[in-house]
């Protein structure tokens, strides 16, 4: 609950974004000193060949994650970064493994740069790392001390980045402006600090995200599937990385992504990127929110028309009481979706879940028709 009705805004201390900009990663390292950087393990042999010609002999250490943001692995890596007297960490990949750096750079007290490589997700800009189990299992959210101090993306290697990625992009991107309009409903806390009232910058970037999606999602996809850099992709990428992450940062959560945790309880779903299981969040809060039919139409037909998961079968999960039930307590006894202006419990949840799974089957259908 809010304590008063003071405002906050917060964001990285920089952010860049255009072609080529890893290779600079050099000039970007250098006021600090030697750079430890942690880099994805599928990405690992290809960027890190391409850090060691960038540095040209300069000193850098690389780590290649092992796939889990964790207490475990987090320890692991920051006991490396210890041992090589790094200077500045750098995280460089998908969000798992910008949130590992995020946190290994706060337990070190050290400047942090995080460089994403698709447009995957929000998570570069926040200052929230979501942990999980060394199995998969949603955690929490931990809050570091500060957010990055640089956020550099090259567009270059998100336009060759796997589609599926970039559309769970879309996905995470999409639920901002939404669950932006629920927590303004409901007064909710923000993200910024012990969570301040949203200022209205906050509010008009997260409805920037949400324009811009509508705007240029297709389009930008397409250009993603070609590997080309045009200005709908960098306004996409722009989109999901910026504008949602200072979205969702300035102005708070709500049901799309506590359907999103309540989701990971079921094992078959850790497969699934985070964007993917956002967006039958969003049905979910459509549904319970009983949103205008104009918007629901509107987010449905896009969402079918990028091929963004609307179903529990689009997850890997058969829709049995017993399964939608274990979904739906995890949902409940999250913080998230009580962040509605209305009451929320359990029972609610899963009748949102049945009927948007419903819901989303019935817009397939009408996407597999109109062909």
């Amino acid at each position: 609950m809010l304590s008063s009705t003071t405002r906050a805004f917060g964001s990285p201390l920089r952010y860049v974004q255009g072609p080529g900009e890893f290779s600079r990663l050099p000039q970007y390292t250098a006021p600090y000193g030697k750079a430890c950087v942690l880099i994805d393990g599928f990405l690992y042999p290809e960027l890190n060949a391409r850090l060691e010609k960038a540095y040209d002999g300069g000193e850098f250490t690389s780590i290649k994650f092992q796939g889990e943001c964790c207490d475990e692995e987090i320890g692991r890596i920051g006991a490396i970064a210890r041992e090589q007297n790094g200077c500045v960490f750098v995280g460089v990949g998908g969000g798992k493994t910008l949130d590992t750096a995020k946190l290994c750079a706060d337990a070190m007290n050290m400047p942090l740069i995080i460089v994403p490589s698709s447009a995957s997700t929000d998570a570069p800009v926040s200052e929230i790392a979501v942990i999980y189990t060394p199995d998969g299992e949603y955690i929490g959210s931990r809050k570091v001390k500060k957010n990055a101090d640089l956020v550099l993306v090259d567009s270059e290697i998100i336009a060759k980045s796997p589609r599926r990625l970039f559309i769970a992009g879309m996905g995470d991107a999409l639920a901002t402006w939404l669950e932006a309009q629920a927590v303004d409903g409901s007064d909710s806390p923000n993200y910024i600090g012990a969570g301040y009232r949203r200022s209205k910058a906050g509010m008009a970037i997260a409805r920037a995200s949400w324009d811009i999606l509508f705007a240029d999602g297709l389009n930008a996809l397409a250009a993603l599937e070609l590997g080309v850099v045009t200005e709908a992709l960098e306004n996409v990428i722009e989109a999901n990385t910026l504008l949602s992450g200072l979205g969702f940062l300035n102005t708070g959560l709500a049901t799309a992504h506590g359907i999103h945790s309540g989701l990971t309880a079921l094992p078959e779903t850790h497969k699934y990127l985070h964007g993917e299981k956002v967006a039958f969040g969003i049905v979910c809060q459509l549904v319970l929110e009983n949103s205008d039919a104009s918007v629901v139409d509107k987010v449905m037909n896009f969402m079918a028309a990028i091929g963004l998961p609307m179903t529990l079968a689009d997850l890997g999960v058969e829709a049995t009481p017993e399964k939608i039930t274990a979904i739906a307590e995890k949902t409940a006894n999250g913080p998230l979706v009580h962040q509605e202006p209305f009451l929320v419990n359990s029972e609610r949840v899963y009748a949102a879940i049945l009927a948007a799974d419903a819901l989303g089957k019935k817009y397939k259908a009408k996407a597999a028709t109109n062909k």
